[in-house]
């Protein structure tokens, strides 16, 4: 074949009358009387491909060959397609390639369902077991392109504010939030344990460089199987140290938000096209409740008493952001003020109500986004409250010997990538969001399987 530069698909349209060299996947071959009309895919997107024998017999029959997910070198011409077969839907969509010649790289056997449809119909057990090959589906590989604008924009947004970006380390002596759901691991023979949080070392960066963030995996050994919990979730942590207040902490985390929201709503335009997706609306104001009140809301709404309740669960969240949806228009809202006991111990106790502390968490369409709020910087006060969770203060001396040497008034946050790219693509559960996802019934394959 003529050694020339490979041109993508989303470039082609640059190219009418030339010829190029494409090379892709068959996503589909349709065979229409003497002409076959191939579908090839590539990283630019998708791009129709016509063989005709009385251009090129020897593509024709090179072409007779391919069947989905054949690897393919073609070279072609492109030509405009006529205005009634334009393609609004794709990049390429205006023009099409002539092939002239064809070369087969590498073959496929034969597929076990169609990948071929605009829509990926199997259970997501059958998704995941095959996540090699569903992983190809333009509908699949458009959740985790939507991811990573999310993740690059969580990390665009704190450079330009001044964070400095650092990473945890996933191996840790002790727990950072306390309670058993927590992997452990032997550690040359010692215990240790696979990091719930990048907390404690953010706190403790936090206090050598200022503002700080991270974007790391987190493991969680919560015994469930619902529909917004993994066992392994990528976390987007950020820690800022001389606030004056939580609310600092909730100006910083929402203004986020806006700019992850503004920079998928600007490139995201197709990937939430083909989920038929609506981006969660975010109001000039996001509106701000304490815990107390959100419970007595949910009472004069619905007669549930959850009132004095140590947190929202999974029903009083839905209702709660339905409630606020409804007043508001906002599918976001800030929940504030949870009893101090049942946080973590370097969560800020309110000084006029100690009993509660200064901690939040961002909700959206019924599902937490985001936990955070104010930290202790006092070492003595912090000191006491590891006694009090009763943590060994010899785990976590690192963490505290920062705070014996001064530490600035200071808080953070961490938003869950995965929940997010759930929320805004409205899939139905948060395994679709995750490349490949860990829970009670999987690691790659499910456990069932692995006996």
């Amino acid at each position: 074949m003529v050694k020339q530069a490979r041109v993508l698909s989303s470039e082609a349209a640059k190219f009418v009358g030339e010829k190029i060299l494409l090379k892709g996947w068959v996503r589909i071959r349709r065979d229409h009387g003497k002409l076959i009309f191939l579908d090839i895919r590539d990283r630019g997107g998708i791009i129709q491909v016509v063989v005709n024998p009385k251009v090129s017999e020897k593509a024709y029959k090179q072409a007779l060959e391919l069947k989905p997910e054949y690897v393919v070198s073609i070279i072609g011409k492109v030509n405009k397609r006529p205005e009634n077969a334009v393609n609004k839907d794709i990049v390429s969509g205006t023009v099409e390639l002539e092939a002239t010649d064809i070369e087969i790289l590498a073959k496929a056997d034969v597929l076990p369902f169609d990948m071929g449809s605009e829509e990926l119909n199997l259970e997501l057990p059958t998704l995941l077991d095959h996540r090699a090959l569903t992983l190809r589906h333009p509908k699949i590989q458009a959740i985790f392109k939507v991811q990573a604008v999310i993740i690059d924009a969580f990390r665009e947004f704190f450079k330009k504010e001044g964070f400095f970006e650092f990473q945890a380390p996933s191996i840790a002596p002790a727990v950072a939030e306390g309670g058993a759901e927590v992997f452990q691991v032997d550690y040359f023979g010692h215990k240790a344990y696979l990091s719930q949080s990048p907390q404690l070392y953010k706190q403790i960066v936090m206090s050598a460089f200022e503002r700080v963030f991270s974007v790391n995996k987190i493991f969680r050994a919560e015994p469930s199987v619902t529909t917004r919990h993994l066992a392994e979730v990528v976390s987007l942590d950020a820690e800022m140290g001389f606030i004056e207040s939580w609310i600092e902490v909730k100006d910083m985390a929402d203004a986020v938000v806006r700019f992850i929201l503004e920079r998928v709503e600007k490139e995201c335009k197709y990937e939430l096209k083909l989920h038929n997706a609506t981006l969660p609306k975010i109001i000039a104001k996001t509106p701000v409740l304490s815990l107390k009140e959100a419970q007595e809301k949910i009472f004069k709404h619905s007669g549930r008493d959850v009132r004095g309740g140590k947190d929202l669960n999974p029903e009083d969240e839905r209702e709660i952001c339905s409630l606020i949806k409804e007043e508001t228009g906002s599918d976001f809202v800030f929940v504030y003020g949870y009893p101090t006991k049942n946080k973590p111990f370097y969560v800020y106790p309110n000084p006029e109500e100690p009993e509660y502390n200064e901690g939040m968490d961002l909700l959206c369409r019924g599902i937490e986004w985001l936990s955070g709020g104010r930290r202790i910087n006092d070492y003595n006060q912090l000191t006491k409250h590891v006694k009090e969770w009763n943590l060994d203060p010899k785990k976590i001396s690192m963490f505290l010997e920062a705070f014996r040497y001064g530490v600035p008034p200071e808080g953070g946050f961490a938003f869950g990538a995965e929940r997010m790219t759930m929320q805004m693509l409205e899939l139905r559960n948060v395994r679709e969001a995750s490349m490949f996802p860990r829970d009670m019934e999987r690691v790659d394959e499910r456990l069932s399987n692995l006996k």
